[in-house]
C-alpha cells in the first residue's frame, strides 16, 4: 500500500514538474554481503516507485576524509533529495561512524540518524525532521491495526539510536505512555506484560517469551537473528527477538520475522525520500533560484565607482554558487569573492534546457564609451533583483592596458557594477597571465628552433629532439603526429632514412613570414617594434619583432571560442605561427609545444564566478579584443550559464565596441562555433554619441565636453540618429529582435531622450526605452528588462550573414557592404598575397574577423554618422587558424592599441593598514 501510494505521488510530481524525479543516493564503504543485499532491496524498491537511485560504492581502503568528501558532494547536489550512508562502514581505516552520519545534511538525512534530526524528534518537532526508517515503519504498522495509540501503555525493549531510542520518542509524541526496557532490566517480563503496544529491538534471539505478553497486545518484532537449524540447507534460520510461535497465540497483531518490519523499513526509506523531494519542491521550484539579493542604498550625487563598490559587502561566492545550483566540488575558490567553475558542471547539466540568450551591443561609440558594460549589469540586476528571474551576466575580463590607460576599468559604473571592482579589473584569477606565459612560450620556441636549425646538423638536431633515455629512443605522441603529417608512417626512431630525418627535424621557418609576436598586458609604446637576438650567445641571428597586448594574442581567442579542454588543446595545436620556406604553414604542434600550452591553460579554461552590486551572478571569462579578435566573452561561460538559468531564465552577454564590430563577430564567429542562437539584441545608445554622429565637435577623453553636448540640440541629435538607424538595421540583418537602451546622462533633456526613443522605434526596433541604471541600479533598467522579456517571446529567425564556403574576398566584401555601408573593398598587394596563400594552405573557408577602427562605421575614425559609398582598404590579412578565423587589417589598425597619450600618473594606491585599494580605475 505504501509503495503504491508513493508511486502515484511520484507520477503527480512528474506531471506538475516535467523532468523532475525524486533522487536517492546510497553511499557504501566496502563490500559486505549483507550490505549488498540490503542495498539491492532499496534500489529495487526505488526503481519500482520511480525514484532515481544512485549507488556510490567506495573501496574498503577509503579513509574518513574520502567518505566526508563524497558526502559533501552529495549534500550539495540538488538532484539528490534523500541520502543514506549504509552501515556498518566496511573500511580498513578507522572511521568515526557518528562523525560520518552527522556530516549528512539534515534536510537530506532520510535515515534520520544525524544528531540534528534525533534532537528534533526528541523535542517533538515531527514535522520538521526525518525519523529513522525502522521506527517510522513500526508506527505505520501500528496505525494499520486501527488501534489508537493515544493513552495506550507502550513498552520498547531496546535503546539503540537507530530503533529503540527514536521508537520511544515517536510513541511518546503520539501520546502513548512509554517505558523503555533493555537487556539489563530486572523486571523485564513484568514490564512486557503491561504493554498494550510492544516493540522489541534488543538483538537477542527469541528473548521475549510468548507467555510474557499481555493478551490482545500489538507486538512489533524488529529483531533479525540467526539460530542453528539442521533442517535448513544453510544450517541456520532467521528468527526475531520474540518467540513467535507462542507469542502469536496471545497477541492481537504480530509481525513475522522475516517479512514484517524489514520491508516496511525499506518502504519508509522511500517515503522519506519522496517527502524530502516534496519539501525541496516547496522551497526550490525547479528552474527557479532561491537567491538573496543585495539592497542598494542610493546616494545623490552618485559617488565614485570604487566608493560604491567598496561600500557594498559582497555575498560569499560559495553562497552564490549554492543559490544558482552549482555543487561544492564544481567550485574552486579564489578567496571569498571569486571562484572558478569546473567544466564538470556543464557535463552534469547537459540535459537541461537552455535559457534565453541576450547580447548587448551599441552604436558607434565616442572614445569615452557609451555604457555597454553598465547597461549589461543594470539589465541583469533589473531582471534578477527586481523581476526575480534567473539571470546571468557573461562579460569579458579587462586588460591591464586600458585599465591603467585612458579607458579605465570595465566593471560597469555607478550602481551597476561587478564587484569587487578592484579584483575584477586587475589580476582576477590569473587567466591573462597564463595567456601571456603560453604566448611567450610559443615565441621563445620559434626563435630557439630557428637558432638550433641554423647552427646544427640534421643528426645533431635528431639526437636532441629524440634523445636516448636508458639506451632507448622513442617518439613522443606529438612527434608521431608530426611524422604522420609528413606522410612518414614509422614509429621506430632508428627506422627513419636520412631524408626522413631531415624532413622531421627541420621546420625551415621563413623569418619574413613569422606572424607570432610576444605579448605584454601593458600599453608600452616602446615595445611596438624591437630587435631581438642581440646577445653574443645568439651568434648574430637577430631579427626585428614586436610586442602586442596580451588580449590580442590568438591564445585569448582560442580560450574564448573553445567548448572544452579537448577542443582547446586541438585549437592550440592548430595555431599557425609562420610559413616554411616551402610555403607550408608551421603550427605550434610542429614546434612540439601543444601539450605545454594546454598545461599552462588548464585552469584558465574554467570560467570565473563573481557578482553584481545587487547580488546577481556573473561569469567573467576571456577578454579578446574586439578589433584584432572577435571581442566576446567565452563560449563555455555562456553555455554553463544558459544551463544554470533554466528554460525561463536569461543570459546577458556583451559584445565589444559597436554593433558593426562586436555584434557582427558575435553572430558570425561566436554563434557559428558555439551553436547557440540569440533571442534578443540590446543596442545601447547615448545622446552624447548621437550628437557626435550628427556633426558635433570631437569628444576627447580628459577634456570637458563642448556645450553642444551639454545643451539641448534636437537637430544635431536627429541627424546623428543615422548611426543608430544603421546599427538597428545591422542587427535585424541577422533576424534577431532589437531593443534600444537609451543610456541617459544628467545633461540629457527629456525632449532629447524622447526623440531618440521615437526615432529608434521608427527605424524598426522592437522597443526603445530610457534607462537610468547608472544612478539607480537595477530599478533604473526595469523598463529595459520588461522590453527584453517581451522581445524574447517573439520569434527569432537567426541567420548568418555569409556562408564560410564563399571565397575570402567575397566574405570580406559582404561585411564591408552590408554592415559598414561601403561600396566596395580594395585589397592592397600584401592582402592579395595573403588571400592566395591562405586559400592554398586550406584556410579559405574560415570566418572573417575584421580588424577595423571602432570609432566609425568606415575605416576612417573621422567619418561619423552612417557614411556610404566609400572604398574599404584591406592592408593585410592574417590567420588565427587555431581560433578559427582570418582577420583582415583595415586601414591603419594596430595590435597594440590604446597607446599612452600623456605621462603616466596613476591615481591609485593601497592602504597599508586595511589592504584596501584606493583611487580610481
Amino acid at each position: 500500500q505504501v509503495r503504491d501510494r508513493l508511486k502515484q505521488q511520484v507520477i503527480e510530481m512528474k506531471e506538475k514538474f516535467p523532468g523532475f524525479r525524486p533522487g536517492l543516493a546510497i553511499l557504501q564503504v566496502g563490500n559486505r554481503d549483507d550490505s549488498n543485499l540490503y542495498i539491492n532491496m532499496k534500489l529495487k524498491a526505488a526503481a519500482e516507485i520511480g525514484i532515481s537511485a544512485n549507488h556510490i560504492k567506495l573501496p574498503n581502503t577509503a579513509t574518513e576524509a574520502d567518505v566526508l568528501k563524497c558526502i559533501a558532494s552529495l549534500n550539495g547536489d540538488p538532484a539528490v533529495h534523500g541520502f543514506i550512508v549504509q552501515l556498518p562502514l566496511d573500511s580498513d581505516k578507522p572511521i568515526n561512524t557518528e562523525k560520518i552520519t552527522n556530516a549528512v545534511a539534515p534536510e537530506k538525512d532520510v535515515d534520520g540518524l544525524s544528531s540534528i534530526n534525533a534532537g528534533k524528534l526528541s523535542r517533538g518537532d515531527l514535522g520538521d525532521c526525518f525519523i529513522p526508517c525502522t521506527p517510522k515503519g513500526c508506527m505505520e504498522l501500528i496505525r494499520q491495526t486501527g488501534v489508537q495509540v493515544a493513552g495506550k501503555r507502550a513498552v520498547v525493549v531496546g535503546r539503540s539510536k537507530i530503533v529503540g531510542a527514536p521508537m520511544h520518542d515517536l510513541l511518546l509524541w503520539n501520546h502513548a505512555t512509554v517505558t523503555t526496557c533493555h537487556s539489563k532490566t530486572s523486571t523485564l517480563a513484568e514490564e512486557v506484560g503491561k504493554a498494550d503496544i510492544l516493540v522489541v529491538a534488543a538483538g537477542k534471539a527469541e528473548m521475549v517469551k510468548g507467555e510474557w505478553i499481555k493478551p490482545g497486545a500489538i507486538v512489533i518484532d524488529c529483531g533479525i537473528n540467526h539460530v542453528p537449524d539442521s533442517t535448513k540447507a544453510s544450517g541456520k534460520r532467521v528468527v526475531g527477538d520474540v518467540a513467535y510461535s507462542t507469542a502469536k497465540e496471545k497477541a492481537s497483531f504480530i509481525t513475522p520475522v522475516p517479512g514484517g518490519v524489514g520491508p516496511m523499513t525499506v518502504a519508509m526509506l522511500m517515503q522519506s525520500t519522496v517527502e524530502s523531494a516534496q519539501r525541496f519542491l516547496e522551497k526550490f521550484q525547479p528552474g527557479k533560484w532561491n537567491i538573496q539579493y543585495n539592497q542598494l542604498t542610493l546616494k545623490m550625487p552618485v559617488p565614485s565607482d570604487i566608493e560604491i563598490s567598496q561600500s557594498c559587502i559582497p555575498k560569499p561566492i560559495d553562497q552564490i554558487a549554492k543559490e544558482i545550483g552549482l555543487l561544492p566540488d564544481e567550485l574552486e575558490l579564489y578567496g571569498q569573492t571569486k571562484a572558478k567553475v569546473h567544466l564538470s558542471a556543464l557535463k552534469r547539466l547537459k540535459n537541461q534546457p537552455d535559457g534565453k540568450y541576450v547580447v548587448v551591443t551599441g552604436i558607434t561609440p565616442t572614445p569615452l564609451g557609451e555604457g555597454k558594460s553598465t547597461t549589461t549589469v543594470g539589465l541583469v540586476q533589473a531582471l534578477g533583483a527586481h523581476l526575480h528571474q534567473n539571470v546571468f551576466a557573461c562579460v569579458r575580463q579587462p586588460s591591464q592596458g586600458p585599465t591603467f590607460g585612458i579607458k579605465g576599468g570595465a566593471a560597469g559604473g555607478g550602481y551597476c557594477q561587478i564587484i569587487p571592482m578592484e579584483e575584477f579589473n586587475l589580476h582576477l584569477t590569473g587567466d591573462i597571465h597564463a595567456i601571456t606565459a603560453a604566448n611567450n612560450l610559443v615565441a621563445a620556441a620559434i626563435d630557439a628552433r630557428m637558432f638550433h636549425e641554423l647552427t646544427q646538423t640534421d643528426e645533431a638536431l635528431y639526437t636532441r629532439l629524440v634523445p636516448s633515455v636508458s639506451g632507448v629512443r622513442k617518439f613522443s605522441d606529438i612527434q608521431i603526429r608530426r611524422l604522420q603529417k609528413l606522410g612518414i608512417n614509422k614509429t621506430d626512431p632508428m627506422a627513419l632514412t636520412k631524408e626522413e630525418v631531415k624532413l622531421f627535424v627541420r621546420l625551415d621557418i621563413d623569418p619574413g613570414t613569422i606572424t607570432w609576436q610576444r605579448v605584454v598586458d601593458t600599453n608600452d609604446r616602446f615595445l611596438r617594434k624591437i630587435t631581438i637576438g642581440q646577445s653574443p650567445t645568439e651568434k648574430g641571428y637577430s631579427r626585428t619583432a614586436q610586442f602586442d597586448i596580451t588580449v590580442s594574442s590568438e591564445i585569448m581567442a582560442v580560450l574564448a571560442l573553445s567548448d572544452g579542454l579537448d577542443d582547446m588543446k586541438k585549437r592550440l595545436g592548430r595555431m599557425v605561427v609562420a610559413s616554411s620556406k616551402r610555403g607550408e604553414p608551421v603550427t605550434t604542434d610542429d614546434l612540439g609545444v601543444t601539450g605545454a600550452l594546454a598545461v599552462l591553460m588548464k585552469d584558465a579554461i574554467k570560467p570565473n564566478l563573481m557578482q553584481t552590486l545587487e547580488g546577481t551572478p556573473v561569469f567573467v571569462h576571456a577578454g579578446p579584443f574586439a578589433n584584432i579578435a572577435h571581442g566576446n566573452s567565452s563560449v563555455l561561460a555562456d553555455k554553463i550559464a544558459l544551463k544554470l538559468v533554466g528554460k525561463e531564465g536569461f543570459v546577458v552577454t556583451e559584445a565589444g565596441f559597436g554593433a558593426d564590430i562586436g555584434m557582427e563577430k558575435f553572430f558570425n564567429i561566436k554563434c557559428r562555433y558555439s551553436g547557440l542562437r540569440p533571442h534578443v539584441v540590446v543596442l545601447v545608445a547615448t545622446v552624447r554619441a548621437l550628437k557626435m554622429h550628427g556633426g558635433g565637435p570631437a569628444v576627447t577623453a580628459g577634456v570637458p565636453l563642448p556645450k553642444e553636448y551639454t545643451e539641448e540640440n534636437l537637430q544635431l541629435l536627429a541627424k546623428g540618429c543615422s548611426n543608430l538607424n544603421k546599427q538597428i538595421q545591422n542587427a535585424q540583418m541577422f533576424g534577431v529582435p532589437v531593443v534600444v537602451a537609451v543610456n541617459a546622462f544628467k545633461t540629457d533633456t527629456k525632449a532629447e531622450l524622447a526623440l531618440v526613443v521615437k526615432l529608434a522605434k521608427e527605424a524598426g526596433a522592437f522597443d526603445a526605452v530610457e534607462c537610468t541604471h547608472w544612478a539607480e541600479g537595477g530599478k533604473g533598467a526595469l523598463a529595459l528588462a520588461r522590453a527584453v522579456q517581451r522581445a524574447s517571446q517573439t520569434p527569432s529567425n537567426f541567420r548568418f550573414l555569409y556562408n564560410t564556403e564563399l571565397p575570402v574576398v567575397d566574405k570580406i566584401r559582404l561585411i564591408a557592404q552590408k554592415i559598414y555601408g561601403a561600396s566596395d573593398i580594395e585589397l592592397l598587394p600584401e592582402a592579395q598575397q595573403k588571400v592566395a596563400l591562405y586559400t592554398k594552405q586550406g584556410f579559405g573557408n574560415l570566418p572573417i574577423c575584421m580588424a577595423k577602427t571602432h570609432l566609425s562605421l568606415s575605416h576612417d575614425p573621422e567619418q561619423k554618422g552612417a557614411p556610404t559609398g566609400f572604398i574599404l582598404p584591406i592592408r593585410d590579412i592574417r590567420a588565427s587558424v587555431g581560433a578559427g578565423f582570418l582577420y583582415p587589417l583595415v586601414g591603419t589598425m594596430s595590435t597594440m592599441p590604446g597607446l599612452p597619450t600623456r605621462p603616466c600618473f596613476y591615481d591609485i594606491d593601497l592602504d597599508p593598514v586595511s589592504g584596501e585599494v584606493n583611487g580610481l580605475f
